[in-house]
C-alpha cells in the first residue's frame, strides 16, 4: 500500500475576489428611513452558492488535514447542487457503484481475504437515511466485506476539530473509511486520530472532493 501515496499533489489554494459593482444614476443619492412598522420578512436560504458537481469524472489523491484520501469527482461551478444530490434515492447507488471500482483496483486481491471492513464517518445533521451511511452500506454488499454502521459518535456539529467517540470496534485490521464529500478533511482526520491508535490499517475514499482546487 506503500506506493499507493507516493507523489501526493499538494493543493495550492486558490481565491477570487469579486469586485462590487457600482453604478452612478446621475442623481443624489436620497437618505432611506426606516419603516418601524414594516412586517420583517425572513431570507430565504440563497442555493445558488451552495456546493455543486458536475460529475466529470476526475480521479485524484489528495492531502489534507494530515489525510490521504481518494476521490472521484470535483466540485464544480455548475452541476447538481449538494442538496439535490443528497435528497435523490438514487443517487445512493450512483455514488456506491462508481467508488467501488475504484476500491477494488487500489486494494486489489486483498479484499478478497476476510481482513476488510467499510466504515463511515458520524451521523450528525441527519440522522435518518443518512446519506454517506447508505452509500458505505452498499458498497460494503457489493465488495461482500462487512459494513459497520456507527463505528464512531460525535456529540457535536461542529466539523472542524471535532471530537469522536468510539461506539463499535472493527474486528477486521484494514478498513476502508468512506465519506460521500470531503472539504477541509477534518472528518477524515477525526476518524484516524479514533481508529489508528487501535491497530487499524486505514484507506480513505470519498465521492466529491468538495473544492476547486
Amino acid at each position: 500500500m506503500g506506493s499507493l501515496w507516493d507523489g501526493i499533489l499538494n493543493d495550492c489554494p486558490e481565491s477570487i475576489e469579486l469586485s462590487s459593482l457600482l453604478i452612478e444614476t446621475g442623481e443624489e443619492a436620497k437618505p432611506q428611513v426606516k419603516d418601524l412598522f414594516a412586517v420583517q420578512q425572513r431570507k430565504s436560504w440563497d442555493k445558488s452558492q451552495e456546493a455543486r458537481c458536475d460529475f466529470n469524472y476526475k480521479l485524484r489523491v489528495t492531502r489534507r488535514s494530515n489525510v490521504n484520501f481518494i476521490s472521484i469527482w470535483q466540485k464544480s461551478i455548475l452541476g447538481r447542487t449538494l442538496t439535490d444530490i443528497k435528497s435523490d434515492p438514487d443517487m445512493v447507488a450512483f455514488f456506491a457503484d462508481s467508488i467501488c471500482p475504484v476500491i477494488t483496483e487500489t486494494i486489489g486481491y486483498n479484499l478478497s481475504l476476510g481482513q476488510w471492513c467499510v466504515v463511515t464517518s458520524p451521523k450528525r445533521r441527519h440522522k435518518e437515511k443518512n446519506f454517506a451511511t447508505l452509500i458505505s452500506e452498499r458498497i460494503g454488499q457489493i465488495l461482500e466485506i462487512p459494513f459497520y454502521e456507527d463505528v464512531a459518535l460525535c456529540h457535536s456539529k461542529h466539523r472542524v476539530n471535532a471530537v469522536f467517540e468510539l461506539n463499535v470496534l472493527p474486528k477486521e485490521p484494514n478498513v476502508i473509511v468512506y465519506d460521500d464529500f470531503v472539504t477541509t478533511g477534518s472528518t477524515l482526520a477525526s476518524m484516524k486520530r479514533l481508529l489508528q491508535p487501535l491497530g487499524k490499517n486505514l484507506v480513505f475514499f470519498t465521492g466529491v472532493n468538495n473544492k476547486l482546487n
